[in-house]
């Protein structure tokens, strides 16, 4: 079971295009759903993956990194 709030401009096309092709909203929010839950996991998991790994380094301070290592032995 799911229930959505939707805002009412959306609310009122869904409700729209259910009436004039004679099928319920459910149908088309499911079809949307089924056509584009790969794309949002592709997005959203990669996305979430990104904020937990650690401090990202430009190449600039890789290379300072790496130079102070060299000197230093």
């Amino acid at each position: 079971m799911l229930s959505i709030r939707l805002k009412p401009a959306l609310e009122r096309r869904l409700s729209r295009l259910a009436r004039q092709t004679g099928r319920t909203k459910t149908f088309y929010a499911t079809k949307l759903i089924e056509e584009n839950i790969e794309d949002l996991e592709d997005r959203y998991l990669a996305e979430a993956r990104l904020e937990k790994r650690g401090k990202a380094y430009s190449s600039a301070e890789v290379r300072r990194q790496h130079r102070s290592k060299v000197y230093d032995q």
